[in-house]
């Protein structure tokens, strides 16, 4: 009889270890193909500068500096900086449809109220001619992210930015920094 027990009870566990096997999250199939978008993206996002990789690194960080972000990580062997800048993330429409839902329901629902925007740079120093190595050329891209947390402190919407506007005043201004630099002014 005892012999009958422990073989249900490890018939029973063999049973459940299937059962939960085949309810472990896989990998969707389209996991690893590119977004449609992905190509016009990454040249919204690139450039490439006629100076070398440190001048250009020290341009992206005195510029993002001066656009108000706080640099939190530099790693310029590696051709990387991670900087974000916090700002209110309040909408007056949103708070008002918050108080008339409160106001009809009783049921008080959550409102944006900050976001964390994160820039991140990476750099890449382009072969132009293999025979004359003096020609410097690099090539770099910045993406934009937002981060917004509600007023309960969770995040509510995170997203990549992609007007192409921020892009190009990005990078004239970085244009504009490495004349500068360049000339010492």
């Amino acid at each position: 009889m005892r012999y009958k027990v422990m073989i249900q009870f490890i018939l029973l566990a063999a049973g459940l270890m299937l059962l939960l096997n085949n309810c472990a999250p896989q990998i969707p199939r389209d996991a690893l193909q590119l977004a449609p978008d992905g190509l016009s993206q990454r040249q919204l996002q690139s450039r490439q500068f006629d100076t070398d990789e440190q001048t250009l690194l020290s341009a992206s960080a005195a510029l993002l500096q001066d656009l108000g972000f706080m640099i939190e990580e530099s790693e310029p062997a590696y051709g990387l900086i991670f900087c974000s800048k916090h700002r209110d993330a309040t909408r007056t429409e949103q708070v008002i449809g918050a108080v008339a839902l409160a106001l009809l329901t009783g049921v008080i629902p959550p409102v944006d109220r900050d976001q964390w925007i994160r820039v991140s740079v990476v750099t890449q120093p382009v072969v132009v001619d293999a025979v004359v190595p003096s020609k410097c050329r690099t090539a770099v891209r910045v993406s934009f992210q937002r981060i917004v947390r509600n007023d309960r402190g969770l995040a509510s919407r995170r997203e990549s930015v992609v007007e192409p506007q921020m892009y190009r005043e990005f990078f004239d201004k970085l244009a504009q920094s490495l004349f500068l630099e360049a000339n010492a002014l």
